[in-house]
């Protein structure tokens, strides 16, 4: 992997995980309800369950393209389709109301409790795992050992989840309240939708070249 590869996907990755999502909007819940230090348990649970099904695609997709290392183009031109057809579906996602759940949470929670409530809600989507083996190929280079460059933007990718985790839980009431505006969440479907039909365009100009 080159430095320009990673830089690219870094710039992705920190636009990416700012958009809100499942684990984003269960950690701002959490730090509104619990506070910002407590909430700590459930953003761990969220990067638990986040680093063991990027891990896990990683390690598929690298074993896969070691054995059969024919199929890297295909992969990646599969990705290219896939992050296309994901910006699609965001741009033309509903403009409601942002479901925050916080008057359903009990007053009192354990910290084991609110690191399994993280892990669940992490672990429970299975778009995670086809976004990993979509996006994460993309920056590889199949020349090289792949291993290494596989953790290497694993790990980029967790240090920039925890980094938008801590957004998030100090923002608190205040992102909230801009959240639960229907245009601002349009708003966030169509960049979403746009930074997704970007990359994949962009990709599929350098395949081309």
């Amino acid at each position: 992997m080159t430095l320009h590869a990673w830089t690219v996907f870094l710039v992705a990755v920190i636009l990416l995980c700012g958009t809100p999502g499942p684990n984003m909007l269960h950690v701002m819940t959490r730090s509104m309800t619990f506070g910002a230090r407590r909430s700590l348990a459930a953003m761990a649970g969220c990067l638990t369950a986040l680093v063991l099904v990027l891990a896990a695609s990683a390690a598929g997709v690298a074993a896969l393209l070691t054995a059969w290392p024919r199929v890297f183009d295909a992969l990646r031109y599969a990705g290219v389709a896939y992050l296309i057809v994901l910006g699609i579906k965001a741009w033309r996602g509903a403009g409601g109301p942002v479901d925050l759940g916080a008057d359903t949470l009990p007053l009192t929670m354990s910290a084991a409790r609110l690191f399994r409530g993280g892990f669940v809600i992490g672990i429970s989507n299975p778009k995670l795992l086809l976004f990993a083996a979509a996006f994460l190929p993309q920056f590889v280079t199949p020349t090289a050992p792949q291993g290494p460059q596989f953790a290497i933007l694993v790990v980029t990718f967790a240090a920039l989840e925890c980094f938008w985790y801590g957004v998030y839980a100090m923002g608190g009431r205040s992102l909230s309240a801009h959240l639960a505006r229907p245009t601002v969440k349009r708003a966030f479907n169509r960049l979403t939708g746009i930074i997704f039909i970007g990359f994949g365009a962009a990709l599929l100009r350098a395949k081309s070249a």
